[in-house]
């Protein structure tokens, strides 16, 4: 289990604005946060990290077949 990050470490990862962030989500190619309680979320830092290692992967795949 990895650790919970906030939104605000989330934009630091991504580079991502917030309404991107939640933009991604509604669309399901972003990894959706999880219940922290009442009032907060949070997201698991290697769903994050993988997400990450995906557009790397992705985009590696587009730059050796042009």
């Amino acid at each position: 289990m990895s650790r919970l990050i906030k939104l605000n470490d989330v934009i630091r990862k991504t580079s991502l604005s917030k309404s991107s962030i939640y933009s991604f989500i509604s669309k399901g190619t972003f990894p959706k946060q999880v219940s922290i309680g009442l009032r907060g979320s949070a997201w698991q830092e290697s769903d994050i990290e993988q997400w990450i290692n995906d557009r790397v992967a992705e985009s590696k795949k587009l730059t050796s077949v042009a």
